[in-house]
């Protein structure tokens, strides 16, 4: 358990090394405004204007919420009528890859907790 704590840790300081080469990539040609925010569930992506989208961006990414907020679509919309520079993308492609290895963790820290009841449960 301490040690998916630790994963966690580096994955939401964006330190861990499973972030240095995300699979999603910005795609399209244009100055990365940010203009429209919608996101495609058949295609896998995120469109940031008529031209320009970051993909792959799976659903459950995509969807994740910490403190009620939508993570992915919340840091687009916060950045509106701004432009991407190479620094944005690649700090939204980074937090794209460790909200899925946040995912992986959490269903290892589940599967951890599951044994360690039934076992605790046993004692009772």
């Amino acid at each position: 358990m301490a040690r998916c704590g630790a994963d966690l840790i580096d994955l939401h300081l964006l330190r861990s090394k499973k972030l240095v080469k995300p699979a999603m990539k910005f795609h399209g040609r244009g100055d990365g405004r940010v203009e429209k925010v919608a996101y495609d569930p058949e295609k896998k992506l995120a469109k940031v204007n008529a031209e320009q989208y970051f993909s792959p961006l799976s659903t459950e990414v995509w969807q994740y919420r910490i403190g009620g907020y939508q993570v992915m679509e919340k840091w687009l919309r916060d950045r509106k009528r701004k432009c991407l520079d190479l620094a944005g993308v690649k700090h939204y492609c980074r937090v794209a890859a460790a909200l899925k290895e946040t995912m992986v963790v959490q269903k290892k820290i589940d599967a951890i907790y599951n044994d360690v009841d039934g076992i605790a449960g046993l004692t009772n």
